[in-house]
């Protein structure tokens, strides 16, 4: 029997992972200002602010940022629907290396070189824009947290080109294990 099933079972789970961030990050980049509008509701009545007063203020900023654009400029949400499309599109890209990851690899190769590019983004545009240290951190944490599970599909994606067993089999055939 050959390994191969087990390396794709895994090549497959972390690419779903990342699937389902970008579709999460995507769905929900539509609804922002209902979210932030939530979200200062729900930091009032559990009473964060005695604990994060920064953090409370700067969700508040924003929330108020987003209903005062709204309010004389709604046509500036359109910007994040175009960056929620963007992500499910991202998300889309991934289908071609769940299916087969060998042919398509480039693709695993270039999320990780995404999630990369997020760092400086996040550090330059951050600043620039005048967001918190915290939140910037926030941000670049999605892409340090992607390129996880990105770095173990494009390993055993690679592995699985070369035909080499995975370094923990997944359950061999009891005649392997007695040879």
């Amino acid at each position: 029997m050959t390994l191969a099933p087990a390396l794709l079972r895994r090549i497959r789970f972390c690419l779903a992972v990342v699937v389902l961030g970008l579709l999460v990050s995507g769905v929900t980049a539509f609804p922002l200002r209902e979210e932030l509008s939530f979200a200062r509701d729900v930091l009032a009545q559990l009473n964060v602010g005695s604990v994060l007063p920064g953090a409370v203020w700067w969700v508040n900023h924003v929330a108020e940022g987003l209903d005062a654009t709204a309010e004389a400029y709604p046509f500036i949400a359109y910007g994040t629907d175009w960056l929620a499309f963007a992500h499910l599109l991202i998300a889309a890209a991934f289908v071609g290396p769940l299916v087969d990851p060998v042919r398509n690899v480039w693709v695993i190769v270039w999320g990780l070189l995404a999630c990369a590019g997020i760092i400086p983004l996040a550090a330059i545009a951050g600043a620039v824009r005048g967001l918190p240290l915290g939140w910037q951190l926030i941000d670049m944490s999605f892409g340090v947290v992607a390129a996880v599970p990105l770095v173990l599909a494009l390993i055993w994606t690679r592995r699985l080109a070369r035909g080499i067993p995975p370094a923990n089999p997944v359950r061999p055939e009891p005649r392997e294990a007695a040879r």
